[in-house]
């Protein structure tokens, strides 16, 4: 992989990974235009794009450290420090507990399905443009019936599991994290902003575990030319990520999800024609 292609990558991945509109799925497609993934070890793929993220989780910690910081004061404060009951606890307080428990559905599945995420069916094209398709659907139907009241304080456990759960529905590839999280945090009646908010702060957790436990089960892929083509990959990332998430927490203040569902279902029908027509492969 060249340098220009890690830059290319990186770019691609912040920029998808925040708007619901799926960075696996983009960067999947890219990586078989340029002809980038191996066929008989596609778990090198996974390992890429797993570490690149942890460039969208710098881009997170950086956007919203203020908020980490004090959820995660707060938290230790109240549940260990200086012990209060829960319905007693402030707000950032509970948002770590709601985030710990939207966390677990991921951690479970992920688990779980691991060989399986990591095998040749999950790079298939003709999944990912299904996913496109029937999750900008789906977040379609959100926005017509969504009710956009609840703020991010108001999150329930409930409403953190199926949110959760969402999430690990993510795993899919063309799905897309954000899209799944806040798609579904829509359904729930949160604000979009709120449900953005919420999406970005519960992939802290599962984008730092599978970033690590992919980074060291890459090593063995890994020469130093790989070491610096995910290095710029995962800069880049960074970069594009942070203002992935400035611009979109702003554009949903004001405007619907629907220039992201026109999309998807857009991408998703030409990424079917590209292999109907033999430009690539599935």
């Amino acid at each position: 992989m060249s340098i220009i292609e890690s830059i290319i990558l990186g770019i691609v991945q912040g920029l998808t990974e925040f708007l619901p509109i799926s960075s696996t799925g983009h960067l999947t497609l890219a990586g078989k235009l340029m002809g980038l993934i191996s066929e008989t070890e596609p778990q090198r793929w996974t390992a890429f794009i797993a570490v690149i993220q942890i460039g969208t989780l710098i881009a997170i910690f950086a956007y919203f450290w203020k908020d980490i910081v004090n959820i995660t004061l707060t938290f230790l404060k109240e549940n260990l420090f200086a012990r209060k009951q829960f319905k007693a606890q402030s707000p950032d307080s509970k948002l770590g507990w709601m985030i710990i428990l939207g966390s677990v559905p991921v951690f479970i599945i992920g688990l779980g399905f691991k060989d399986f995420i990591e095998g040749a069916f999950t790079k298939n094209l003709f999944v990912i443009s299904g996913s496109l398709i029937a999750l900008g659907i789906i977040l379609g139907i959100g926005e017509k019936i969504g009710k956009f009241r609840k703020e991010i304080n108001e999150v329930t456990w409930i409403d953190a599991i199926l949110i959760g759960f969402a999430q690990s529905l993510a795993l899919i590839p063309g799905s897309s994290r954000s899209g799944t999280t806040i798609t579904m945090g829509i359904f729930l009646g949160l604000k979009r902003e709120a449900a953005a908010r919420f999406s970005f702060l519960l992939s802290i957790p599962a984008v730092f575990g599978s970033g690590m436990l992919q980074f060291y089960e890459s090593l063995e892929y890994l020469d130093n030319q790989g070491f610096i083509a995910l290095a710029v990959a995962t800069i880049f990332s960074a970069i594009s990520g942070y203002l992935t998430i400035a611009f979109l927490l702003n554009y949903l203040r004001k405007n619907s999800t629907f220039i992201f569902v026109f999309y998807r279902i857009i991408i998703g029908l030409v990424i079917l024609a590209l292999i109907y027509f033999n430009i690539i492969s599935a």
